[in-house]
């Protein structure tokens, strides 16, 4: 298991002192490496160590972050410079494979071949002049995002939900959905999650035979924080290299972006900073840009960015959360009342905006059934007080109506998801934006006031809630 990473010869240093996951470095002959070059530890264990400068502490001393565990590293140990960055494996090679932050194979596959190209995970955003935008809609097959909180072919979304909402499943549904009939690269970065649940999309992905078009770059949640900060660095610069050397669209999908942020302020706590508002890192608006403005489509090929990002105890004002949405596009918010009452995805549609909701990139007639859409929605949460008081008999008929229709819409939003169809038996479903248009359109003008609410309940399109309708009402065996 080799990182390619090639000793300078000239600079030799010792370990001075050694922190967790951070490690300083003293070197008394040579010039300091410089800031985010890479340092190879020259120890006796089999695996590498790799450090990667963060500060110069005085002449002669740096401090460096560890992307693997230290445990059993002492003082006095030799370490030397390679002169450049960390880089890591890119290109057709990496395809189908499963691969840590620092690029190594972890699928228990064979070894990457020795002329597989190699990029350095620092790489500036491309220029305002090369960036391109496009205005295309990114079709999901999911019916609630697809009506109220459309994404743009090259652009960032991101799901934004506390624990047990549903992020990791609408992300997995979003790969499975999308990759089946996205001509392109897909690459997946798994920042501090769990290794069951890596071992699942890995089992999901050979199964619907995706793979092939894929990576995937994990940090699990079990490795030090500089390998779960650096993890999305390594996903990114494969997806550069598709982009602008192949000239391929890539797909690029992350969870959790919360969990980087994370991992920045344990290291940046373990390298003696000063922590910001709620604990944060002081860096946390430069790491976040950093991070998320080299997600950019140039001429000729597209990266879209799909993110889930942890909200912890449901706080969406908090510093992390704020900041990773001012770059998104998309911001799809999962509701912990909606998931309760049992409607899955449990997008809140009235919390979620999009950009591209606009009749100049949507069409006017989905701007209007949208909008249409969300005023009964809005209308009705605004009635959900009034209504547990006083019950819907004592609302005026056009807001009895209105409750009524508002009731089926919330049911015809919900959708049965092909990756749990193991967990509820239900067969998942991929509807077409135009089938999502009719439907609403349908319930707007009232083609549904008489069928049974449930009819309308984890369906696909509005033709299978109408068969189910007929086929639950008396007579309809006959």
């Amino acid at each position: 298991m080799s990182t390619e990473i090639s000793p300078h010869p000239q600079t030799q240093g010792i370990i001075d002192a050694v922190r967790g996951a951070v490690v300083d470095v003293a070197f008394p002959q040579g010039p300091l490496p410089a800031i985010n070059t890479a340092l190879i530890v020259d120890w006796d264990r089999p695996e590498p160590l790799i450090l990667e400068v963060h500060s110069h502490l005085d002449q002669t001393t740096l401090r460096a972050v560890a992307f693997q565990s230290t445990a059993g590293l002492a003082r006095g140990v030799a370490v030397h410079a390679t002169g450049e960055a960390v880089s890591v494996p890119v290109g057709e090679a990496v395809l189908g494979r499963l691969l840590d932050m620092v690029g190594n194979p972890q699928d228990n596959g064979p070894a990457l071949p020795p002329d597989t190209p190699r990029r350095s995970i620092h790489a500036p955003p491309p220029s305002l002049a090369a960036q391109t935008r496009s205005d295309v809609v990114f079709e999901t097959g999911i019916k609630v995002i697809d009506l109220l909180t459309p994404m743009a072919h090259g652009g960032k979304a991101a799901m934004f939900g506390g624990a047990g909402v549903g992020k990791t499943v609408l992300v997995m549904e979003l790969i499975r959905t999308m990759v089946e009939k996205y001509q392109g690269i897909s690459v997946f970065a798994g920042v501090g999650e769990r290794s069951r649940e890596g071992h699942e999309l890995l089992t999901e992905m050979q199964g619907s035979g995706v793979l092939a078009r894929t990576v995937l770059v994990y940090g699990q949640m079990n490795e030090p924080p500089g390998a779960r900060w650096r993890a999305p660095m390594t996903a990114l610069t494969i997806s550069e290299y598709f982009r602008d050397q192949k000239h391929k669209n890539v797909l690029l999908l992350m969870d959790n972006v919360f969990r980087f942020v994370q991992a920045g302020a344990e290291v940046s706590s373990l390298l003696g900073r000063l922590p910001s508002r709620v604990g944060y890192q002081p860096t946390l608006a430069t790491e976040v840009a950093g991070l998320q403005e080299r997600i950019a489509s140039v001429a000729g090929a597209a990266v879209t960015a799909i993110q889930a990002v942890y909200v912890p105890a449901d706080d969406f004002t908090d510093p992390a959360v704020t900041t990773i949405s001012s770059h998104m596009d998309c911001v799809i918010v999962l509701s912990r009342a909606q998931a309760a009452e049992g409607f899955y995805p449990a997008i809140d549609p009235l919390a979620s905006s999009s950009t591209l909701l606009d009749p100049l990139f949507v069409g006017d007639t989905h701007y209007r059934i949208a909008e249409e859409v969300r005023q009964a929605l809005a209308r009705f949460r605004e009635l959900t007080d009034i209504i547990s008081l006083l019950g819907v008999e004592e609302l005026g008929a056009a807001d009895r109506l209105l409750v009524k229709r508002a009731r089926r819409l919330q049911r015809f939003l919900t959708q049965p998801f092909m990756v749990t169809e193991a967990f509820t038996g239900m067969k998942g479903a991929s509807v077409s934006l135009t089938d999502t248009l009719a439907g609403c359109r349908a319930i707007l003008d009232g083609e549904t006031d008489d069928w049974s609410e449930s009819a309308l309940y984890m369906i696909g399109t509005i033709d299978e809630a109408r068969r189910k309708d007929a086929a639950a009402k008396p007579g309809a065996a006959a």
